[in-house]
């Protein structure tokens, strides 16, 4: 098996009876150790009118954490351009880099809430049974459409839109992104536009998406590295590697295809262990798929309160379904197994537990075992 690094997705998570200051220093925290334990990159995710989610701009929790650190990529998964314009998007990253040089990746994806895109054609399924040929589990897609008419995604899109404004095309915004970063930039009229600081900036560019649609075929044709969503759409991982890969195209940056691929995991000393720290992890899922925004990560105590319906269960079943828990070598093989369905050039981990010394354990245990099983940390 190739070397995979592996690296981390954070959403800056606010545990039960702790405040939103407790999360971001032990994101930062959490930072300091994946670069002590070799991850490649660690990235910041945004959500925004989420209780229990601390992650509203990853560009200012990036300067945070850029100052704390010294070695660890640090990025953006991602950026959500749908209520924002190229240009503020170029200048704050180009703000960072100022400072922090060589260290950036800017991950862009498309407003939260909207549902996968679907590809323009049809991509090979090679899922039997709900089981990709290797045996991992891909569950039927998730359909989010019902999210479009949820009140509160509707008073999200108003509250982070200017009234009247309307969101830029998502292929043109990314051009306009990469003019604006390679100093190339120039109106319909011929007027040109210089960021400073941005223009320049020494920054990854990828993309993120959740189905072999839209944001998939941008990624490719542009030549741009590209992360595939298992953790929030496991149903539609495969398609989102196909459709990246049918569409790309060599670009300046990069001359074959690149991916990232993302999961949710719990890693303690042994499964039993592991499975009770995860307890909580059903409840929160089910907070965020009701557009009733993510609540603090309850404790198993609390989590095993909760009264499920069969509604619920159904709501979240393809997300526990896909997590993985447990020791390390159980969590590792699983891994290597999304890796091997997928192509994966790299894996994201994201791990959200109640307490915050058995999250950076559950990192600790599977770096060990990465390493172990001689993996390298570097990405290419």
């Amino acid at each position: 098996m190739p070397d995979i690094p592996l690296g981390v997705l954070d959403l800056v998570p606010i545990p039960s009876g702790s405040t939103a200051a407790d999360a971001l220093r032990n994101s930062i925290d959490l930072a300091q150790q994946a670069e002590r334990l070799g991850y490649a990159r660690y990235w910041f995710a945004e959500h925004h009118l989420n209780p229990g989610v601390a992650g509203t701009s990853p560009a200012v929790v990036l300067a945070l954490t850029a100052s704390a650190t010294s070695t660890i990529r640090l990025g953006s998964g991602a950026v959500q351009l749908g209520h924002r314009t190229a240009l503020s998007t170029v200048e704050e990253f180009g703000l960072i880099d100022a400072l922090y040089p060589g260290r950036l990746d800017l991950g862009l994806g498309r407003s939260g809430g909207r549902p996968p895109g679907t590809p323009k054609t049809p991509l090979p399924n090679a899922v039997v049974d709900g089981r990709a040929p290797n045996g991992l589990r891909v569950p039927p897609r998730f359909s989010f459409e019902y999210l479009l008419g949820s009140p509160r995604i509707a008073l999200q899109r108003k509250l982070l839109l200017l009234p009247g404004a309307e969101s830029q095309e998502y292929a043109e915004q990314i051009d306009d992104v990469l003019a604006l970063l390679a100093g190339t930039y120039r109106s319909p009229e011929g007027v040109e536009a210089h960021v400073v600081p941005g223009e320049g900036a020494d920054v990854e560019v990828w993309i993120l998406g959740s189905s072999g649609g839209e944001s998939a075929e941008v990624a490719g044709t542009r030549g741009l590295r590209f992360a595939a969503n298992y953790h929030v759409s496991p149903g539609t991982v495969l398609e989102a590697a196909e459709g990246y890969r049918a569409a790309f195209q060599p670009s300046d940056t990069l001359d074959k295809p690149y991916v990232s691929v993302s999961a949710d995991v719990v890693v303690a000393e042994d499964d039993d262990t592991a499975r009770e720290l995860a307890t909580g992890y059903g409840a929160w899922v089910r907070s965020i798929r009701t557009a009733e925004g993510a609540i603090e990560f309850p404790t198993p105590e609390e989590a095993r309160a909760h009264v499920w319906t069969d509604e619920d269960r159904a709501l979240v079943q393809d997300r526990l379904d896909t997590q993985f828990v447990g020791s390390p070598g159980r969590v590792a093989d699983r891994l290597e197994q999304l890796q091997e369905a997928t192509g994966a050039d790299e894996l994201l981990i994201t791990t959200i537990t109640h307490d915050h010394p058995d999250r950076v354990r559950s990192y600790q245990l599977l770096a060990q075992e990465w390493r172990r099983r001689g993996h390298s940390s570097q990405s290419s």
